[in-house]
């Protein structure tokens, strides 16, 4: 329970403290070896904000579900997609889905009927996510391991690697890691792995924290207003 009560922590302190989103007496510093102070100063936990977020935040937030996943099994459902069209479309809480460590080969869509969907691996031991979509074979922006179209989305130590091959010098070869759509989202001590294209930040608000994106070419780009 305690990297829930971590990663619930990281999240509200971005979209879920009015102040720190709409007050700009402080906002997110521009310096990079600040932000961790600025992190800790604004950092609270959910029970000390309780009663005055958002209404219909605070309601998904006062009642956690917990959804297990495990490919050995022990868990509620093996894969990550089986866990994530258990939640009922119109979703009102936040859903965390617990993966147990290994390598998930999917491709996986969190649909914008299912906000309030966190993904966590387990600190200090690696959880991937991987698969090999190609822009020839899906289009660019459907290529993604990772698509996020709802709201209020959360990914927490988790690594996310497109492993489509290295394109050759002077051809397309677009292949994405995450494509992130959904509004207020935060993603905490997570890695992004691909060549061209890794990250789409496409649209909306993001907040990255202790992550890593890596490529070679064009490998974060969008329209969306990340904070890294």
């Amino acid at each position: 329970m305690g990297y829930i009560f971590l990663t619930m922590i990281a999240f509200l302190v971005i979209f879920a403290l009015p102040a720190v989103v709409a007050d700009d007496t402080t906002p997110i510093p521009e310096d990079k070896a600040q932000v961790e102070a600025w992190f800790k100063a604004n950092v609270q936990p959910y029970s000390a904000r309780r009663g005055t977020l958002d209404p219909v935040l605070d309601a998904a937030e006062a009642s956690p579900q917990i959804i297990n996943v495990n490919q050995e099994g022990g868990g509620d459902f093996k894969t990550i997609n089986e866990a994530i069209k258990s939640i009922p479309i119109g979703n009102t809480k936040r859903v965390i889905i617990k993966l147990a460590p290994g390598v998930y080969h999917e491709k996986v869509t969190v649909d914008v009927g299912r906000p309030f969907v966190t993904l966590m691996g387990k600190p200090g031991a690696e959880t991937n996510l991987t698969f090999d979509g190609t822009a020839s074979k899906f289009g660019t922006m459907e290529s993604a391991t990772l698509i996020i179209w709802a709201k209020y989305f959360v990914a927490a130590n988790l690594h996310v690697k497109n492993t489509a091959p290295m394109p050759k010098a002077g051809t397309q070869g677009q292949a994405l890691a995450m494509r992130i759509n959904g509004d207020k989202a935060a993603f905490y001590n997570c890695r992004f792995y691909g060549f061209q294209d890794t990250l789409c930040d496409d649209i909306g608000n993001h907040f990255f924290k202790d992550c890593y994106i890596e490529g070679t070419y064009d490998f974060i780009f969008g329209r969306g207003l990340p904070c890294t």
